[in-house]
């Protein structure tokens, strides 16, 4: 897996933003108290069912790699000029 420029901060993006998705959806699963690993889970697990990303293996389902997919997909709906991008 290749280290991507800002990973930290666009992953951040990205967990807010999937939040927000999930919770325009209807999905209240997710809150304050939820830890950082739960809620990247759910939101790569909502992703995948309402078919915005393609789901990993089953044996590749893990922590990082469950990260980089929320990472790519994130750098994906960034408009080219922001500046997480550069």
């Amino acid at each position: 897996m290749k280290k991507i420029k800002n990973e930290s901060q666009l992953l951040q993006h990205a967990t807010k933003l999937g939040t927000a998705y999930a919770a325009k959806r209807g999905y209240v699963g997710i809150d304050s108290t939820t830890s950082a690993k739960d809620k990247q889970e759910c939101i790569y697990r909502l992703l995948v069912q309402d078919k915005l990303i393609n789901s990993l293996n089953e044996a590749d389902e893990n922590t990082a790699n469950i990260r980089h997919k929320l990472v790519t997909w994130i750098m994906k709906n960034l408009p080219a000029d922001h500046s997480l991008l550069k």
